[in-house]
């Protein structure tokens, strides 16, 4: 049921009206995306720290990324707590990037079942992170298991799990996805999901979002609580 109309009692109606108006533009302010700061200050990358908006270069967000996950210094460029922020990071606080959708031609998969640009994402990922358990995709390629025209099927997606869900787990699987993102125009990123969220290159100015499993399931997977999903652009012809 609506809200009752205010009376109209000289100018009180305006002034009600006005009250309103300042409220939702407080409430706008505060919903306003982590980007939101990251935009004003012209940086493509940005990480929270403390509660505060630390803005990144693209070589600064892949240094510090690379650094918390143990395969790199993370230099003098680099902000003080920044590698920290990144190792602990959730979906409020991880570290996102505005990233253009790369203009490149189809490719159909190889002999591992993973497309070449599909490939190099998982080659760069076990260069950095090591040999991490992975899935969703086999020589032949894989047709089920996955939602419906999943990209999985195309050959275009990778599952890099981090079992059983714990915190510890929780911790490393955020690094991976937030070193995907920091990465995600040199690999043609469309796609990174964990933990209940997304990061999209078409809409990757909004950051981190939420990520609705379809009928509201409660399974992890499905959730992709215990696994980060990746896939790669399709790309034209």
């Amino acid at each position: 049921m609506p809200p009752p109309r205010p009376r109209r009692r000289g100018g009180g109606s305006v002034v009600t009206v006005g009250v309103v108006l300042v409220l939702l533009a407080a409430v706008a302010l505060a919903w306003r995306p982590v980007t939101g700061w990251v935009e004003e200050a012209a940086a493509p990358c940005g990480v929270v720290l403390d509660g505060e908006g630390v803005p990144l270069d693209r070589e600064q967000a892949q240094a510090a990324t690379a650094a918390a996950a143990g395969s790199g210094e993370a230099g003098e460029g680099i902000p003080a707590g920044v590698v920290e922020a990144v190792r602990g990071a959730r979906e409020g606080t991880a570290l996102t990037c505005r990233a253009a959708a790369p203009d490149v031609t189809a490719q159909e998969p190889t002999g591992s079942g993973l497309t070449p640009r599909a490939q190099t994402v998982l080659d760069e990922i076990r260069g950095t992170f090591g040999d991490l358990p992975t899935g969703g995709y086999a020589p032949g390629g894989v047709d089920s298991g996955h939602g419906e025209d999943s990209t999985h099927y195309d050959g275009r997606a990778v599952d890099v799990f981090f079992r059983p869900v714990t915190e510890d787990n929780l911790d490393r699987g955020w690094v991976l996805a937030q070193w995907l993102v920091a990465h995600a125009e040199e690999l043609s990123v469309q796609y990174v999901i964990f933990n209940d969220h997304y990061w999209g290159v078409r809409e990757s100015g909004r950051g981190w979002q939420d990520y609705r499993v379809p009928g509201s399931s409660d399974d992890p997977v499905l959730r992709h609580l215990d696994h980060v999903h990746v896939d790669v652009v399709r790309g034209q012809g």
